[in-house]
């Protein structure tokens, strides 16, 4: 459970389990609100009642997720601050443009959106790379990617470095978790910690794969030693990957701060020749 959503903790317990979570003291934050250390004692303590805007402005100090800021503002006696929309919502119309935009502009690149607990949103035709030969009742709405990514039935077979890959994840996952505070991403972390890790992963092009590993150095499996890749055995061939974390600016709605598009970059010449060469199969399938 989130600590903005514990019942009956009063506002200001609510705002202390935040700043420490975030390490830091009561004069770090008043410091950054630009308030007396005495004054953050007395909300957190309860003898003084924060305003509204007092609760926004901690809050944002703290980086509190929109989600929860509104929490804050309903212990404390207030209304939510921060609209929640449903995508398909004519206010959000224009989120939802920029969504498709952004996919489709990315052409043979695998992109996905997804939510705060890893549920896909949206994908574009690419990411079929990778669902391809995961098991239907995981590609069953609502999906989710990291499940997806590291289930024995899903996409995990098919990784070639799946201890590395899959380390990097479950780290991702639970900075997030530790840093939102989020029971449902804390029970994410400990299903996919359970799943087995396979003792050897073949290396290799994929059976009946159009391409292999021609052209390519066998070690390491970096792009020019900045990043780690994923290597991944897709139908068309062998893939190395990086990914980036796209998220939307300064936003002022719950779902909108919740959205990310995760993007799959070639680390490698023959990875580039081979997505744009899908993208040219796929697309003249589908005109």
């Amino acid at each position: 459970m989130s600590l903005a959503r514990e019942p009956g903790r009063p506002v200001g317990a609510l705002l202390r389990g935040w700043r420490e979570r975030r390490r830091l003291t009561q004069l770090d934050l008043a410091e950054r609100a630009n308030v007396s250390t005495r004054h953050i004692s007395f909300v957190e303590n309860g003898r003084s009642r924060p305003t509204s805007e007092m609760i926004i402005s901690l809050s944002g100090h703290l980086d509190v997720p929109l989600r929860e800021r509104n929490q804050l503002l309903l212990a404390g006696g207030y209304a939510p601050a921060y609209s929640e929309s449903d995508l398909a919502s004519p206010p959000m119309s224009a989120v939802s443009a920029a969504i498709d935009r952004v996919l489709t502009g990315l052409g043979p690149l695998p992109a996905a959106v997804i939510d705060r607990h890893w549920q896909l949103v949206a994908a574009n035709d690419a990411i079929d790379l990778f669902t391809a030969g995961a098991a239907a009742r995981l590609l069953e709405p609502p999906v989710n990617v990291l499940r997806l990514s590291l289930h024995p039935e899903g996409m995990a077979p098919r990784i070639l470095n799946l201890p590395e890959w899959r380390a990097h994840l479950l780290d991702r996952l639970a900075r997030q978790a530790d840093a939102t505070g989020d029971q449902v991403l804390r029970d994410l972390h400990t299903e996919l910690s359970a799943y087995p890790v396979p003792d050897r992963v073949a290396d290799g092009a994929a059976d009946g794969g159009e391409r292999g590993r021609a052209g390519r150095p066998a070690e390491p499996w970096t792009a020019n030693g900045i990043v780690t890749p994923v290597r991944y055995r897709s139908p068309r061939g062998e893939l190395s990957l990086f990914t980036t974390t796209t998220v939307f600016g300064m936003p002022t709605d719950v779902t909108v701060s919740e959205l990310a598009v995760e993007t799959f970059f070639p680390a490698d010449a023959p990875t580039a020749s081979l997505l744009y060469e899908s993208a040219l199969l796929y697309g003249s399938a589908r005109t």
